[in-house]
């Protein structure tokens, strides 16, 4: 039933916006399970109203961009800190921060190190409490 509506306000609306917070295949429950995250319903609404959403979330830097203007912070004294290559690295990426891989979440050390992964972090370490090592030297 939100499939429909979703469909018919965004159809039938000429003025409506169509936003996604982000398009994830997956999301992990547990650390064994992944579930469907939140890009299978995006796909499902591309495919029931042949539009796209605006993406608001990683990778997209559209809230980097809304965050720069209202605080004036630039992006080379940012790293962008995430457990996924595809968004919070390539966010970091897009929006000009040193980015952190920390293994500890989604992204694995062989997924980081297969040869066919073109998203490579500045930095990586395998859990996030090492952060805190790093900076009392």
């Amino acid at each position: 039933m939100k499939t429909l509506y979703g469909t018919l306000c965004i159809r039938e609306n000429p003025g409506c916006l169509f936003i996604a917070t982000n398009r994830d295949a997956v999301g992990h429950m547990t650390d064994l399970q992944e579930w469907p995250g939140a890009g299978c319903m995006v796909a499902a609404m591309c495919g029931s109203t042949e539009r796209e959403p605006i993406v608001v979330g990683k990778p997209s830097t559209f809230m980097m961009e809304f965050l720069l203007k209202k605080f004036q912070i630039d992006t080379s004294k940012m790293c962008m800190v995430g457990d996924r290559l595809d968004t919070d690295i390539l966010f970091g990426h897009n929006a000009g921060c040193k980015t952190l891989l920390v293994l500890s979440g989604v992204t694995t050390q062989s997924t980081l190190q297969d040869p066919s992964n073109n998203i490579q972090p500045d930095y990586y370490t395998s859990k996030v409490s090492d952060i805190l090592e790093l900076l009392g030297q």
